[in-house]
């Protein structure tokens, strides 16, 4: 009995060794010997866009005082993986994109896929039929054919799936591309319409869910693989563009009872659905609704969400976000649309444009989000085409008299991300010492960190980039946004 407990002892003791040894090993992983740091700025009223502004070097600091601003950095602590940053590639991206001479379609596709001369978006949204940013409202199959013997996206074909194939060569293939419905046909609809809301029709309720499939399908024997699908945009939103309301009920039932199913039937179950896709302020409310009847959960890959809840409160709502990260671990978060809404061409350069984008991202990421998709990422200089006027805000603008591209600051605050925290990086500890400063950092898998520090103040702020004892000093400009590569 001795010998028994004498061996059951030393295996404890030898286990709690293993452990520490571990963890020690750990803690040591990440050395900042011998590293630099070279700092990226975009920065109001400069010349710098994205700009390489200087290089810094550690040095010894153990103890950080009070009354310094730091940024904490620890890459021993690892959270979720980024699947991606990108933008819509709407019917209305496509015609513009499609009126560019051969030289600017060049360059956009360079601003935006290349990651060494542009931003290396890796993220694109689609729509499923019509919407708002279409030049008119059409449907894929005729109408009463529940069959969907009629379906047929030749009207894709004119412009946007040419555009989606020119990003996805761009891009080398390596393109994540999920689609969204705005609207059933509507004839599917309980008014008819495919504009004002309504909603899907019992009847109606199965074939609309084989038609996600049938879209897939033919999107993929185009060449364009599809990734995934969000099950409806902005599900509570009676528009005066393509919509279709659910309850959160009615959602949960559709997925579980036939979105699913159809998926699978098809031989679809490894593509993503995502439930929401609509604004941050009523999430918990919606998500818990689906998610906790497991026979629905099964089905959904994660929670699709925008962020136009500040039209009506003022400030972005990241608490229900939070909540449902926290709720819902498994469950993994994407941003899948945001812009500014209302055109106005003083946002070509007003500050506040890409300051938006940034609070946006740096709290999504650290709250859990994987990836983060803006609205279109080319429109006119009207903010369309969009055939119910309902006009807004891109990155980048065509001017349609002398055919140039505009860049805002939106691209340039998108780029600090999309340009450096690549595909598999993991989110990693990035806290600062003063709320005036907005940080997040990502391990990329070259083992190249990324730390994003935004000063959205009219001060300027010294601080210092610490990890583990050791600390490089910086200033952060007034309106600024910096990326800070340590490799």
């Amino acid at each position: 009995m001795k010998r028994k407990f004498n061996t059951l002892r030393w295996a404890f003791i030898a286990i709690t060794l293993l452990t520490a040894m571990f963890a020690n090993a750990q803690k040591a992983a990440y050395s900042t010997d011998n590293k630099t740091i070279t700092v990226y700025v975009t920065a109001k009223n400069t010349n710098n866009k994205l700009t390489q502004t200087e290089t810094l070097h550690f040095t010894d600091k153990p103890q950080p005082l009070q009354n310094e601003v730091s940024i904490f950095v620890d890459p021993s602590k690892t959270f979720q993986t980024m699947l991606g940053i990108g933008g819509a590639l709407t019917d209305a991206s496509a015609e513009v994109y499609a009126k560019l001479s051969k030289e600017k379609q060049k360059e956009l596709l360079t601003a935006y896929y290349n990651k060494e001369n542009g931003i290396g978006y890796t993220l694109g949204r689609t729509n499923i039929q019509s919407c708002d940013f279409s030049s008119d409202t059409y449907s894929y199959v005729k109408e009463g054919d529940l069959a969907l013997k009629t379906f047929d996206i030749s009207h894709d074909k004119k412009y946007r799936i040419p555009f989606i194939k020119d990003v996805l060569a761009a891009t080398g293939g390596k393109l994540t591309l999920f689609a969204s419905p705005w609207s059933p046909p509507a004839w599917m609809k309980t008014n008819n319409n495919a504009l004002h809301g309504g909603s899907l029709k019992p009847e109606a309720y199965q074939s609309w869910a084989n038609l996600y499939g049938k879209f897939i399908k033919a999107y993929e024997k185009e060449g364009i693989p599809i990734w995934g699908i969000t099950v409806q945009n902005e599900e509570m939103a009676k528009q005066s563009w393509e919509s279709c309301i659910y309850t959160a009920e009615q959602e949960r039932d559709f997925i579980k009872n036939f979105l699913g199913p159809a998926m699978q039937k098809s031989g679809l179950a490894s593509k993503k659905i995502l439930i929401w896709d609509h604004n941050r302020d009523l999430m918990y409310q919606r998500v818990s609704t689906v998610l906790e009847d497991p026979q629905a959960a099964k089905y959904v890959w994660g929670v699709a969400y925008h962020w136009y809840e500040d039209l009506i409160s003022g400030s972005m709502d990241f608490e229900n976000e939070r909540l449902v990260a926290q709720s819902f671990p498994n469950k993994p978060l994407m941003l899948t649309e945001g812009c500014a809404e209302n055109f106005d061409p003083k946002f070509y350069t007003d500050w506040d444009f890409g300051e938006k984008y940034g609070q946006s991202m740096i709290n999504d990421f650290n709250i859990g989000t994987v990836a983060w998709t803006d609205w279109n990422i080319l429109l006119d200089d009207k903010g369309g085409p969009n055939h119910v006027g309902n006009f807004c805000m891109a990155p980048i603008h065509m001017d349609s008299k002398t055919g140039e591209l505009i860049y805002t600051n939106a691209y340039y605050y998108l780029g600090h991300f999309s340009k450096f925290i690549r595909p598999g990086a993991k989110r990693i500890v990035s806290s600062a010492s003063r709320n005036n400063l907005l940080t997040t950092a990502y391990q990329n898998p070259d083992g190249k960190i990324a730390v994003v520090v935004m000063n959205p103040t009219d001060k300027n702020i010294d601080y210092f980039l610490w990890i583990k004892g050791k600390a490089a000093k910086t200033t952060s400009i007034a309106h600024s946004i910096a990326t800070l590569v340590i490799d």
